[in-house]
């Protein structure tokens, strides 16, 4: 998957760079963070129908491993449950591959942004929230999932931003 996103930046590093000169920063980002966030969703689903059991937080679990080979990323799992999956990423080969690339101004997009649009198209049960990440500054990503049960509509809808309920 590192990879994979090394050769989706370099690709969208150069159409970044011509739509800011053309268009401004405002609308290049706001382009790059669209197409990013359609191809997480589509990715998503494609993950979620291939799912033989259906979705569930234990396959979304299972299948996260992807994002983790070639130790891409080294987390701490805070909590695990059958409706929680908490953890703080702690390195993140993401971010620096991103700065590495000369990207860090849009990183966020092509990688951070990935994450709660891939809730998107996976279930609408998975609820992700996260207050801060390394690509931002900060010393880790505190991810936080939560699998909603039916009827639930509560669980998992803190504001990312605040970290307070809506």
């Amino acid at each position: 998957m590192l990879a994979k996103r090394r050769i989706e930046a370099e690709i969208l590093g150069h159409v970044y760079a011509v739509l800011k000169e053309s268009h401004g920063k405002e609308v290049a980002m706001k382009t790059i963070g669209d197409a990013v966030r359609r191809s997480a969703i589509e990715q998503a689903q494609r993950f979620a129908a291939a799912a033989e059991k259906g979705t569930s937080l234990q396959h979304f679990i299972e299948m996260s491993a992807l994002w983790q080979k070639e130790d891409a990323l080294k987390l701490v799992v805070r909590e695990q449950s059958e409706t929680r999956y908490h953890f703080d990423v702690v390195r993140c080969r993401y971010a620096e591959m991103y700065r590495e690339m000369g990207l860090g101004e849009i990183g966020h997009l092509l990688s951070c942004q990935r994450d709660g649009s891939f809730c998107e198209g996976y279930d609408p049960k998975l609820k992700m929230t996260r207050t801060q990440t390394i690509m931002g500054g900060a010393s880790h990503c505190d991810f936080r999932y939560t699998y909603e049960a039916d009827g639930d509509t509560k669980v998992g809808k803190v504001d990312a931003a605040v970290g307070q309920e809506p």
